[in-house]
């Protein structure tokens, strides 16, 4: 009845599996979407976009300024008259037009240094998203293959399985022909029920995997995945001789997005410095502006006509009689107004002296000179680090090796030791504890053995990660 039970649930799990298995992913495609789709990696664009955006504000720093500017209203009361310039008392509708331009001809070349800050600082922000790349990928790679590793100790806990159910076929035909006692038969259902289990636990911690890689990929837990199982023994894999710590260390200097990306900021920072202390001496620039107004109260002389009067002198005999010329106005029409008698033009160099700012001048030059340290200081920082991973990673892989090859070995005694307790086993000259022990070994080196050569294939890439040759599979 057990026996048919833990069939029930092998087959459940393994149709539960197959379900999903209607996706396959390699590493290449899980590389390629999460590069396109992982939130740092848009996160690390939108910083490469603003960057961007900085520097066209900075080059267009030296482009010539220019604006236009309108407004209309009435006044009331005691003003100034817009056309006249004159005081009055009258109710009157203005509008007035003006046109300004300008453009810096020299401020000791805070602009120019301005914008070569903000190109580094694009340039870096670019780098930053190769950084990001990188960093994905060597996590997904990871994430990976401890997946495929997953899945391998699925597949050799299977293997257990297979294996520990051939052998109780085995011994049930002896113990119905009276060669075996029971207890043997019962201890082989004991042991494919603890092989069952395991393998059970294996396929949830594989799915568990599954996972942490879709999540890592920002897929939808619904979308059908699973991972390509590609032949872990054609992954090329170089000599540690040709992996010497201080060797990729300096390849890794020059390689690196990070120790790139520090490099392009300290420049940025030394032209921040220079535009900073720019800006504190004068700025001589030219302006030019056009400019007219009108006002509805405004007239002009168009004609006069004459008319006569008589003023009597103090002699009641004498009279004079005087001629006069009475001037006629006009309103005078609004385009004429804006586009010839109010037009004004004007020219001229305005140079800026700074002298008391508040100290805001002297303050940004010396906080550039801060950032500027600042950026030193975290390229040391960075380098130390990178050079500590590096030997750390040497020290790992040497490791690795050294475990991969005794796991190795010991598979190759346990699985002797399993061929030879299998044959006395079958002529009963081994008792069942015994045998499961053995039995139990070679499942347990081959556990450790395919977890030993999975942790060497990723350490030994790590290191061709510093080396500058990415993530390779």
């Amino acid at each position: 009845m057990m026996k048919y039970f833990i069939s029930f649930l092998l087959l459940f799990s393994l149709e539960k599996i197959n379900a999903q298995d209607t996706a396959t992913w390699d590493l290449r495609k899980c590389v390629d979407y999460a590069i396109a789709n992982n939130v740092s990696v848009l996160q690390a664009d939108v910083q490469a976009r603003l960057a961007a955006l900085d520097k066209k504000l900075a080059n267009w720093q030296s482009i010539p300024t220019l604006g236009f500017n309108t407004q209309a209203g009435y006044q009331f009361g005691r003003s100034i008259d817009p056309t006249s310039n004159q005081y009055t008392n009258n109710k009157i509708f203005f509008q007035s037009y003006g046109l300004q331009a300008g453009v810096t001809l020299f401020n000791f070349f805070s602009i120019r240094n301005n914008q070569l800050s903000s190109a580094k600082n694009e340039e870096a922000a670019k780098i930053g998203i190769e950084k990001a790349r990188n960093d994905i990928a060597l996590n997904v790679a990871a994430s990976y293959l401890q997946t495929l590793l997953a899945v391998e100790q699925t597949n050799i806990a299977k293997v257990q399985i297979d294996q520990t159910r051939a052998q109780l076929d085995n011994t049930r035909k002896l113990v119905d022909a009276g060669s075996m006692p029971e207890l043997n038969a019962a201890q082989l259902e004991s042991q494919l029920a603890t092989d069952s289990s395991n393998y059970i636990t294996a396929l949830g911690t594989a799915d568990q995997n599954r996972i942490q890689l879709i999540a890592m990929l920002n897929l939808d837990e619904s979308t059908p995945f699973r991972v390509a199982t590609p032949d872990v023994d054609k992954i090329p894999i170089p000599a540690l001789a040709e992996l010497d710590p201080a060797y990729v260390y300096q390849l890794a200097l020059g390689s690196q997005p990070l120790q790139q990306s520090d490099s392009v900021r300290i420049l940025s920072g030394e032209y921040a410095v220079r535009s900073a202390r720019g800006a504190m001496y004068p700025t001589l620039s030219l302006y030019g502006q056009l400019g007219s107004n009108y006002g509805n109260n405004y007239y002009e002389q168009t004609g006069s006509f004459p008319y006569t009067d008589t003023t009597h002198t103090n002699d009641p005999r004498y009279y004079v009689v005087n001629h006069h010329e009475l001037p006629l106005y006009s309103k005078v029409r609004y385009f004429k107004q804006i586009g010839n008698i109010n037009f004004s033009q004007g020219i001229g160099l305005q140079l800026n002296i700074p002298i008391l700012n508040g100290r805001q001048l002297k303050t940004n030059y010396d906080r550039a000179k801060l950032n500027l340290e600042n950026y030193r200081l975290q390229k040391r920082t960075d380098d130390l680090t990178l050079q500590q991973n590096v030997y750390t990673a040497y020290s790992n892989s040497v490791a690795a090796l050294a475990k991969y090859s005794a796991t190795t070995k010991a598979v190759q005694t346990q699985q002797y030791a399993y061929d030879l307790a299998t044959k006395r086993y079958e002529i009963g000259i081994l008792s069942t504890i015994d045998y499961i022990t053995i039995q139990t070994n070679l499942f347990t080196a081959k556990i450790n053995q395919a977890s030993a050569k999975y942790d060497y294939i990723f350490k030994m890439k790590v290191l061709e990660f510093y080396k500058g040759q990415g993530v390779q599979f």
